[in-house]
């Protein structure tokens, strides 16, 4: 495995991480009537009643849960 180096020369500790940007999600629709994978992508990303705002780290699966639900939640 290769080793990191930092721009300064000094190795990169692997337990150090990059800081992720975090996104609020809030339930602004209710999923009654919804369809059932909605309904588990809603309760996946933690939200329970409308109005509920959560917070997640940025990534590509979390993306993914927002775009399931775009027509339920608000994203900022």
């Amino acid at each position: 495995m290769k080793e990191q180096v930092k721009k300064d020369g000094t190795k990169k500790p692997k337990s150090e991480k990059k800081s992720s940007a975090k996104i609020k999600i809030t339930l602004t629709k209710g999923v009654n009537g919804s369809l059932v994978a909605h309904k588990r992508t809603v309760q996946a990303l933690g939200l329970k009643k409308i109005g509920q705002t959560v917070e997640h780290d940025d990534n590509k699966a979390i993306r993914g849960m927002i775009f399931t639900v775009q027509h339920l939640i608000k994203v900022e």
